[in-house]
């Protein structure tokens, strides 16, 4: 269970600032002047790209964004702020300039493939001039911030001198920082938290050829030492993400289904990290996250993002039996992405499980789409049964229910009912036992249906906890 839903981490965005253009179009011949395919254009539209990406990415998770960069005086600089401020991303610290151009790549896609990309940019050092404007705007400002991330695409922006004048701002004011870093050279980077480089930029700054798990490792424990990183992992693209852990190391698989592009991926993988870490997120489950985000993106076409509800729905369809256990504010998160379902709730204690509670759970499974399970915190069970009870701590008999096919997600409550918990759902079938006939239930008023299953005869908690203690 994340418990991610009410968190809302501050975190400052430090990178280059891009647009990504997008022709959309199609192709029915070749062009009688050169070789190459005649696009006819369909659409065009821009999205955010490079550090604007990683900040979208933040935001759709529900973190507090603030970028800082520079832009150029021209109509992609307008509507690179004026997109960000849609989605109330913080612009403050952007800096317009007179000295370069928005940087922008046009990519002209046919038939959802990409076949030609176009650069417009000014990817020289920014003046002394700029960082020194930069590093003063941020400099009484860090305290505001949880975390850091510097977003290095290498277009001038993060120098050699500022982006050290920026880590020991933030390490010496305890913020964490992550980079996503570019280039051969990871000097610069020295002091951060962890960095992002993938394979092949982790061989690249190195010097070591990394083909198999003792290279990566060999890799990874220079970057470690050489850069002083508290944390030191590196992105394997189809394999996941690898972590060096006390000098062991740990890969964290990836769980992509279709990879429709890879673009923006290393933007969300950062983002989610950040957003992860900051909200109390061990670095193992910070990856899992940010695995799942990825896998949410590389789904879908251009640079994109990946919101809670929907990182938390790929986790359940995936074979992460721990990612059905969802918070009240992790199951109000996915709602929304549910409601073409038919949802199926049911409650209880489900303490000791058996026969009786499968054959249940199945036939409840089977009035719909996907099956709720409202499981009785212990507490609530004490109140209810006594003190003796229950058997079964509540993460265990989560864990048990959740490993059930049958059982799509399992939410904890303390009340003495779920009243809330079908408020909320609003489910078209609301199942309980049979021995409910002619008596009211609990939040019959907020679904379409009430139906009562038989129980198998003879099959109770109660029945077998007394058979247990007659045996001593």
């Amino acid at each position: 269970m994340l418990h991610l839903h009410n968190k809302t981490p501050r975190v400052l965005v430090v990178g280059d600032l891009m647009v990504d253009h997008y022709i959309w179009g199609k192709c029915t011949r070749i062009s009688p002047e050169a070789p190459v395919q005649v696009v006819n254009v369909k659409e065009e539209n821009n999205r955010l790209g490079g550090a604007c990406n990683v900040g979208a990415n933040l935001s759709a998770l529900g973190a507090k964004v603030s970028m800082c960069g520079v832009i150029g005086y021209d109509e992609f600089g307008k509507w690179l702020i004026g997109e960000l401020d849609r989605l109330n991303i913080n612009v403050d610290y952007i800096i317009p300039t007179l000295s370069r151009p928005t940087t922008q790549k046009s990519r002209i896609l046919i038939a959802n493939q990409q076949v030609l990309r176009v650069d417009r940019e000014e990817s020289s050092d920014i003046t002394q001039e700029l960082q020194d404007e930069i590093y003063t705007a941020l400099v009484h400002k860090i305290q505001d911030f949880d975390v850091v991330i510097l977003s290095d695409y290498a277009k001038g922006l993060l120098t050699n001198s500022l982006t050290k004048r920026l880590i020991d701002l933030a390490r010496s004011s305890g913020k964490p920082v992550l980079v996503d870093p570019k280039g051969s050279d990871y000097s610069k980077y020295k002091n951060a938290t962890l960095l992002t480089p993938n394979k092949l930029e982790a061989s690249l700054a190195t010097q070591i050829t990394i083909c198999d798990d003792t290279s990566l490792k060999e890799a990874m424990e220079k970057l470690q030492n050489e850069c002083n990183l508290k944390i030191c992992l590196v992105t394997l693209s189809e394999e996941g993400i690898a972590i060096l852990d006390q000098g062991k190391l740990i890969k964290s698989p990836t769980i992509a289904k279709e990879v429709y592009d890879v673009t923006g991926a290393g933007d969300t993988v950062i983002a989610a990290l950040a957003f992860g870490l900051s909200s109390g997120l061990s670095i193992f489950e910070a990856t899992d996250f940010a695995n799942a985000a990825a896998a949410v993106v590389i789904g879908k076409i251009g640079s994109a993002s990946a919101s809670l509800s929907e990182i938390i729905e790929f986790l359940h369809n995936g074979t992460y039996s721990d990612s059905k256990l969802l918070s009240f504010g992790e199951l109000q998160a996915i709602l929304p992405s549910l409601r073409n379902k038919k949802i199926v709730f049911t409650n209880g204690c489900f303490d000791i499980l058996h026969r009786g509670h499968i054959s249940y759970l199945q036939k409840a499974r089977d009035m719909g789409d996907l099956l709720i399970v409202g499981l009785n915190s212990d507490t609530s069970i004490r109140r209810l049964k006594g003190d003796t009870r229950p058997i079964i701590p509540q993460e265990d008999r989560a864990m048990i229910l959740a490993a059930l096919e049958c059982v799509d997600f399992v939410v904890i409550f303390e009340e003495d009912t779920p009243l809330e918990l079908v408020r909320l759902i609003a489910p078209a079938v609301l199942a309980k036992g049979a021995d409910y006939k002619g008596k009211e239930v609990v939040g019959s008023k907020f679904a379409k249906e009430v139906v009562l299953i038989d129980f198998l005869e003879g099959r109770s908690s109660t029945n077998i906890i007394k058979h247990i203690q007659s045996q001593h």
